[in-house]
């Protein structure tokens, strides 16, 4: 089994690689999108785990391109950035799966090797990963800013509030659910 792994965070990537390699896997790492094409020449990958945001890609973009060189692969599409439009666009383009960051490695690695009992899937995803209002807010405020390269004062015009009551927001980390 060989993964590529997408993924412009190079800590996560090489933490990942290491979890897979463990796991039996052969790994390769990528870090924006003309690298993981290019990677695709010489390393004929079964599965591959895609970032939604490779800094100014997106791995959307990726997933045609990789599902007609590699018809049969698995492709995982992960993000930090959840939504239902992105969930339906990866299947749509041809993604076998669509899983939001933080996920814990056991439930990835299920998806990854395609086990349905898991229940893996996101785009109907458990009550467990349903995201509150407040943690939908603060992932958008967090897409926002980093957009924005950390500019608040951008950030706050953009969203249309104060800069204090963004500082505020940015400050109280919701939980998950």
């Amino acid at each position: 089994m060989k993964l590529l792994i997408i993924e412009d965070d190079v800590n996560l990537a090489s933490t990942l690689a290491r979890r897979f390699t463990k796991q039996g896997f052969t790994c390769s790492l990528a870090h924006n999108a003309e690298q993981a094409l290019q990677k695709t020449t010489t390393f004929e990958a079964s599965h591959f785990l895609v970032d939604l945001k490779l800094g100014d890609d997106n791995g959307l973009a990726l997933i045609k391109p990789l599902r007609e060189q590699f018809p049969s692969a698995r492709i995982i599409l992960l993000t930090g950035f959840a939504s239902i439009a992105s969930a339906v666009e990866a299947i749509r383009l041809g993604a076998d799966d669509y899983l939001p960051k933080p996920v814990d490695f056991n439930s990835l690695l299920k998806t990854i090797l395609g086990d349905v009992e898991a229940g893996a899937s996101s785009v109907n995803p458990e009550p467990s990963q349903i995201m509150s209002p407040e943690r939908l807010e603060w992932e958008h405020i967090q897409h926002v800013l980093h957009s924005n390269n950390g500019n608040i004062s951008e950030t706050a015009r953009q969203l249309n509030m104060h800069r204090r009551t963004l500082q505020r927001k940015l400050q109280k980390k919701p939980v998950q659910h």
